[in-house]
């Protein structure tokens, strides 16, 4: 590969480059952290090499990136910490978004956002709150924003009519000779295929609004103030794209009230946390009742269930196709993982009625 001082030579950075580190913390892309010193101060930059084997089109990646961030920060300039509040890009000398490497590898430059914390996984209820509320910020400064001006960059990423389709090619191709030892679980998703297909139809019925998505709102792609507390800015924008943003309501409580990891093999240990999940709403509907339609505030709580499943239908079509797609550290990686989801979705089955009196 080029040399990672030569790619960060291509941006328009002032200064003189000091150091580089990389960052081993993200699963996709590769990421350098860089520090420059000017005019008696310090600045620092992440880089990062997007993979083009996850997003095949990657100068499409890019102008979404740049059309949502130019968005977010209009919308928050006036505010004092208002380079906390969105990710912002740094261009090339020649004035482009992205840069390409010796190897037709496209590279970003991003300024790094300092003062802030992440967390790896949900356990605090006031937490909770703040990770809705900066999901429903997110979105309420989207909100405004044509989705449709978006690149659909993975085609009917979070369409499960799409997902059950792959799952059934799956069950008839049986590649690695799986089938027999999923009968339960294929029993599962088969009976709850109606009811998975909630969000998909809510969209293609125009039940509820083309909105903009970001597609993986985890805890880990928030943002919080080391001083406030507040979740200031939503990271991770490469799958940004259009739908319904019950995708990330979604995304946002499957993550977020599970108490075990997503590949627990006991899962006895694998609940639904409804304290977290009753929170995690309140903290959204307190900034996003401001633009949501009836009909979406009336499907976020059904949006975690349905998001839990989709994940499930992946992992399970993956597991019978061989374990081409998700990384695995061990044969049964991912039939653990759609177990783990399968265990998740009957908790929250069983704690329906409490979780909606709640949210009444």
């Amino acid at each position: 590969m080029q040399d990672i001082a030569d790619i960060i030579g291509l941006f328009a950075i002032e200064g003189e480059l000091e150091k580089v580190k990389a960052n081993k913390e993200g699963h996709i892309n590769s990421t350098f952290i860089s520090t420059f010193k000017w005019n008696g101060n310090h600045y620092k930059y992440t880089h990062q090499k997007l993979n083009d084997a996850v997003f095949t089109r990657p100068e499409e990646v890019m102008d979404n990136i740049q059309r949502v961030t130019s968005h977010i920060q209009s919308k928050v300039a006036h505010l004092p910490d208002k380079d906390k509040r969105c990710l912002k890009l740094v261009q090339t000398k020649g004035h482009q978004w992205y840069a390409y490497d010796d190897e037709d590898n496209l590279w970003r430059t991003y300024h790094f956002i300092d003062g802030v914390n992440t967390y790896p996984f949900l356990d605090d209820r006031l937490l909770a709150y703040r990770f809705g509320e900066a999901v429903g910020t997110f979105q309420q400064h989207l909100s405004d924003f044509p989705a449709d001006q978006l690149h659909t960059t993975i085609a009917k990423f979070h369409h499960m009519g799409n997902r059950y389709s792959q799952l059934r090619q799956a069950v008839s191709d049986n590649k690695a000779g799986r089938l027999d030892s999923v009968q339960a679980e294929l029993k599962f998703f088969l009976e709850n295929e109606e009811r998975g297909m909630v969000l998909t139809n809510a969209l293609e019925a125009g039940q509820v609004p083309l909105r903009v998505t970001h597609n993986d709102t985890k805890i880990n792609n928030i943002l919080f103030d080391q001083t406030s507390g507040e979740g200031v800015c939503v990271i991770d924008l490469d799958t940004v794209m259009s739908g319904t943003i019950l995708f990330d309501t979604g995304d946002m409580l499957r993550t977020g009230s599970i108490t075990a990891s997503e590949d627990e093999q006991d899962l006895s240990k694998v609940k639904c946390d409804e304290k977290l999940f009753i929170q995690m709403v309140k903290g959204y509907r307190s900034v996003a009742d401001s633009f949501l339609t009836q009909s979406e505030r009336s499907l976020i709580a059904e949006s975690g269930r349905a998001t839990t499943q989709i994940m499930g239908v992946r992992f399970l079509t993956d597991y019978l196709n061989g374990d081409v797609y998700y990384h695995i550290e061990r044969p049964s990686h991912n039939l653990d993982r759609a177990r783990t989801q399968i265990a998740l979705m009957q908790d929250m089955d069983r704690k329906w009625k409490d979780i909606m009196d709640c949210l009444s």
